[in-house]
């Protein structure tokens, strides 16, 4: 059964490419138990279990469509979601559906996938309390799109986006660069935003942002058993309208050892609240920053023109393209090209190494960024007409795929004009 999967995995119709604007919420803890009549169908929805927004729920697959399920319920507890596939006709498909509704428990979601491309099945379907009909040959995202709709009600807030900033080495400037990019999201987008200070150790946020709060993830990462949106929001600090800053502590007082899940719990719960989030994920290779940049919606690598940055950004781009086959390839920036005296590795040469140009080329330019560094400030700040700040700016709109907030103009139709664009 195993090898047929595999086999079958490698002749599914393939995925569209994921949009740049579609957002696709995690699915949370539940369990899903599939029938499928076709190794096709199976294949797409084992996939689908793979992918990192199913990561948390719990996948069981089955061969033998409708008369399999009815027979599992019929002494055994119905799950959260179930998936039919059915190659019949559609008086069947519904037969079928009136003698599962017998055995199934109230609250259980059910998606059925079929062949019958028909209006008047759809409306059966709809009116027996189907969740949704999916058109076979389905394809892993189709599955995963499905399953995680069940759980983003229409008049919910959108679940938040999150972006992982990391580097390709120590001293590239990751963190600088994140912060600027969170700060022109917030600023530029008018997106509301929170950054992330994943180094307690040696965090650099507080600093760029002219903070000193007293709580900061130490806070909640300590104490798991406290985390909740509210617990959370506490320990945010304010640095502009659209902006919070969820700092490092920056001492030495402990170690900072942590499972592969210790940040799961406040990740959700800022998730649920802020549209946002940009993580600066410190350059190590843990179970838990591996763990963070599966998870996360996108990723920047920031590498310098090095032969140890572009070794290690070609690695951690082959591995993220490897374990994430459903999502965007990680996005790659150079940082500090055209120091004096250094030989560089070519731009050009970057882009055949990774097979993918960089999103942005980031100039040396120390009295700028030492500036802003020393003041505890961004680089638009500083400069904002500079040609670093306006790369910032393109950054935030690649990273969000969102394009850059327009002010509505003043007058009768303003106020109308401003909802309509919320």
């Amino acid at each position: 059964m195993t090898n047929a999967l595999q086999n079958a995995a490698q002749n599914l119709p393939a995925a569209e490419a994921p949009a740049r604007d579609e957002h696709i919420a995690p699915a949370p803890r539940i369990s899903i138990q599939a029938f499928c009549e076709s190794v096709e169908t199976a294949a797409a929805v084992q996939s689908a279990g793979e992918d990192r927004r199913m990561a948390k729920a719990h996948l069981k697959i089955q061969m033998g469509g409708m008369t399999a399920a009815t027979e599992a319920y019929r002494s055994a507890p119905t799950p959260n979601v179930i998936i039919l596939e059915f190659e019949q006709r559609p008086d069947i498909i519904l037969a079928g559906l009136d003698s599962l509704a017998e055995v199934c428990d109230p609250g259980t979601r059910v998606i059925v996938i079929g062949r019958h491309n028909d209006v008047t099945l759809y409306r059966e379907l709809v009116r027996r309390g189907i969740s949704d009909y999916l058109i076979a040959p389905v394809n892993t995202l189709d599955i995963v799109r499905s399953v995680c709709s069940l759980y983003s009600a229409p008049d919910a807030k959108p679940v938040g986006r999150i972006l992982a900033v990391i580097g390709a080495k120590g001293g590239v400037g990751a963190s600088t660069i994140a912060h600027n990019v969170a700060w022109s999201i917030a600023r530029d987008l008018s997106l509301d935003s929170v950054v992330t200070d994943l180094d307690l150790a040696f965090g650099t946020a507080g600093l760029d942002y002219n903070q000193d709060p007293p709580q900061g993830i130490a806070d909640a990462v300590f104490s798991p058993e406290r985390v909740d949106t509210n617990f959370v929001d506490r320990l945010l600090a304010k640095c502009s309208d659209n902006l919070s800053l969820l700092a490092a502590p920056a001492t030495l007082e402990r170690v900072y050892d942590f499972g592969a899940d210790a940040f799961d719990a406040i990740f959700d719960s800022l998730r649920a609240t802020v549209p946002c989030i940009v993580l600066d994920v410190p350059h190590q290779w843990t179970g838990w920053t591996q763990r963070t940049l599966l998870a996360a919606d996108d990723i920047l690598i920031v590498a310098t023109p090095d032969l140890a940055s572009l070794r290690n950004a070609k690695n951690l781009v082959d591995y993220l393209k490897t374990a994430r086959v459903n999502d965007h390839r990680p996005f790659y920036v150079l940082n500090q090209v055209g120091v004096p005296k250094r030989p560089e590795i070519k731009p050009s040469d970057f882009a055949k190494a990774l097979d993918d140009h960089p999103a942005a080329i980031i100039p040396f330019e120390p009295q700028l960024f030492g500036t802003a560094a020393n003041n505890g400030q961004m680089i638009a700040e500083v400069s904002n007409g500079h040609k670093v700040a306006e790369t910032f700016r393109q950054l935030a709109q690649v990273m969000t795929g969102r394009s850059e907030a327009k002010k509505s103009k003043a007058g009768l139709f303003g106020p109308i004009l401003e909802m309509l664009r919320k």
